[in-house]
């Protein structure tokens, strides 16, 4: 019976230590591809940085400012020839009207607020 032992015996001793090795490669195996993750974590954060002390040798300057571009033109208002000064009336009620009719073509556009107010002078002190 011994006979029959013995190489059964020698067969569980060389699967043992096929199992541990096998065993003890396959941690291998697991902590190099661990060293390999944290090697390429180490190496990305070593790129960023270099990346961002380049940038910060790079001298910094101030944007453009923007172009302004002024709006389209539109149509300018088409102005009357400048009206001409009424010729000064004695009566009263005239320069009323002279005045009336002043603030009509100033509200109409036709008239500046310069314009207005040296015919408004000259109305008044005639």
């Amino acid at each position: 019976m011994r006979r029959r032992g013995r190489p059964l015996m020698a067969a569980a001793v060389v699967g043992g230590v096929a199992h541990h090795a096998g065993r003890v490669s396959a941690q291998n195996d697991a902590r190099e591809q661990q060293q390999t993750a944290q090697i390429a974590d180490l190496q990305a954060q070593q790129d960023q940085m270099s990346q961002q002390q380049q940038m910060a040798q790079q001298p910094q300057y101030a944007p453009p400012p923007p172009q302004y571009a002024p709006p389209p033109p539109q149509y300018a208002p088409v102005e009357a020839p400048p009206a001409a000064a009424p010729a000064p009336a004695p009566a009263q009620p005239d320069r009323i009207a002279q005045l009336k009719e002043l603030g009509e073509l100033k509200a109409a556009g036709v008239l500046t607020e310069a314009e207005f107010e040296a015919e408004k002078a000259k109305i008044l002190n005639s």
